[in-house]
């Protein structure tokens, strides 16, 4: 039975497992390594069940703990050339760590990890697809300005996920950011707002993409309470009801105990 547990999301850090209670992988590793092995074992999981770890991209947030993580472990690193490259210069990646350039897919014990290009203002950022032996299957797709057409393919064949709702616009616009930050933020390579991701929300539910979860929302732009009326008011103004004809529910900012089964 695959599940998929967020384990943190946001401005903090993100980190991610899915697979099975005894074979998964981690995708992103974005707070400290005691943090990810509290909130693993709170979850009923253990650090030995992590077959590798998939980094999106170099931003701290993603890849804080996983020098640490990775040695003491002996994980296996996973994620684009780009992004390999950018870790590796950043010391990021402790020497002796062993990494693997993810072009398209690869195999992880009996599961498939996929991976699709996604626009942000990184060296080479993506977000993955896992796939289990069952063919269910579970896509974390954050950190991207615009939704790409192979990324909402990617979703839409999902059983399951997490879609980024980072800032609420109006809160971004009227907020104490920076200018540069909040055209950062909007721009094509920034993040997606919550209004962006109702519409793709929309797009899913309709091609039968039923438990979706918001993920990587702003401390300072958002509100769980925000980005989850944004969405379920534009879904339902398509006459599609919440809780009904389909699941929607937060990626945790802290680690907490929430698993769903795909």
């Amino acid at each position: 039975m695959a599940r998929a547990v967020p384990l943190f999301s946001g401005s903090k850090g993100n980190s991610y497992y899915i697979g099975s209670a005894s074979e998964g992988v981690l995708i992103d590793a974005g707070r400290s390594c005691k943090q990810i092995e509290n909130a693993m074992e709170a979850n009923g999981l253990k650090m030995r069940n992590i077959s590798a770890v998939f980094i999106t991209h170099e931003h701290t947030d993603h890849c804080s703990a996983l020098k640490v993580l990775a040695s003491r472990y002996g994980l296996e690193v996973f994620a684009s050339s780009g992004t390999l490259r950018a870790l590796e210069q950043g010391g990021k990646i402790a020497p002796g760590t062993k990494t693997r350039l993810i072009e398209n897919e690869t195999a992880i014990g009996n599961m498939l990890v996929q991976r699709f290009d996604t626009p942000h203002d990184s060296s080479e950022s993506c977000c993955f697809r896992v796939v289990a032996p069952d063919e269910k299957s579970a896509l974390i797709a954050t950190d991207m300005g615009i939704m790409l057409p192979a990324v909402r393919e990617a979703a839409e064949k999902s059983d399951f996920a997490v879609i980024e709702s980072n800032h609420d616009i109006e809160m971004l616009k009227t907020g104490i950011y920076p200018y540069y930050l909040k055209q950062r933020i909007m721009s094509k390579k920034g993040h997606l707002s919550n209004t962006d991701c109702a519409r793709e929300l929309v797009n899913l539910v309709r091609k039968g993409t039923l438990r979706l979860m918001l993920g990587h929302l702003s401390e300072q732009n958002n509100t769980p309470q925000v980005a989850l009326t944004t969405s379920v008011s534009l879904l339902e103004e398509q006459g599609m009801k919440f809780r009904s004809d389909y699941s929607l529910d937060i990626a945790p900012s802290e680690a907490g105990i929430k698993t769903v089964i795909f």
